[in-house]
């Protein structure tokens, strides 16, 4: 059965398409037939897989808006075994446009529910705010995941954060869980990362990954050639990162 992961984290910059547009490809290359579905306007995710968004007809607003089902907005990827539901602009507007349609946080749920057992994953790029994009991600998914940038400011807002997944589990998703915490872009050479690393640790205890994100020049390049960092530069540290955070999130189910 398919399970469906939605990366979020209202504050931006903090690694979520990174992860998305990583994981996703190792996942896929694991054998793992892997969907990205890219709910935030900017689309990093969909060109960040190599998709240019001058030539996308239909996008994750067609889903939300038009109930366009899912399969049928589906590209390809360089990555074997991985699709994309892209994004484009129009998305920043259907907030408005379904701002007075009855269900309209599960308008998203309704269309995945279409997938049938097309994929064994879908994780979803959320734009960096809570609003009914991400509301419309959390009601959809199984579980959620969270990364932290280890920098000075990482905690801030992590807890209205948690208090939205809990209220969206009490009152629209019972199954939705908090599948993990994962520490981005840190940097060896400095305390800070491992102070703000611990920090966030004791804070949220048994969901941290044991795997850490460093600060990588190699996955900064990546999404501007269109392509994950498994395909870019394999034998990065970033690379490594990712590889090593595939293997966990499988090993946690």
């Amino acid at each position: 059965m398919v399970r469906v992961t939605a990366c979020t984290n209202q504050k931006g910059g903090v690694g979520k398409t990174t992860t998305v547009i990583n994981l996703a490809a190792y996942l896929a290359l694991a054998g793992t037939r892997t969907l990205v579905l890219d709910l935030d306007p900017q689309g990093n995710a969909t060109s960040g897989l190599g998709v240019d968004r001058r030539s996308i007809e239909r996008s994750t607003y067609d889903a939300l808006v038009d109930r366009v089902p899912i399969g049928e907005l589906v590209v390809g990827t360089a990555v074997d075994g991985l699709d994309l539901v892209p994004s484009t602009p129009a998305l920043s507007g259907a907030e408005v446009e379904l701002v007075n349609v009855p269900a309209r946080e599960r308008r998203l749920a309704a269309s995945l529910g279409e997938l049938d057992d097309r994929y064994d994953r879908v994780l979803i790029d959320c734009p960096p705010s809570l609003g009914l994009l991400t509301i419309n991600a959390l009601t959809a998914a199984d579980g959620v995941l969270i990364p932290i940038q280890t920098e000075y400011y990482a905690l801030e807002g992590l807890s209205q954060l948690v208090n939205t997944i809990r209220r969206v589990r009490e009152g629209l998703n019972p199954r939705l869980e908090l599948e993990g915490v994962l520490l981005t872009m840190y940097d060896t050479r400095t305390r800070l990362s491992a102070q703000v690393a611990a920090e966030v640790r004791r804070h949220m205890n048994r969901t941290v990954y044991q795997t850490v994100v460093p600060r990588s020049i190699r996955l900064s390049e990546a999404p501007s050639h269109g392509l994950p960092i498994a395909l870019y530069d394999p034998a990065s540290r970033g690379a490594t990162a990712y590889r090593e955070l595939a293997g966990e999130v499988v090993a946690r189910g």
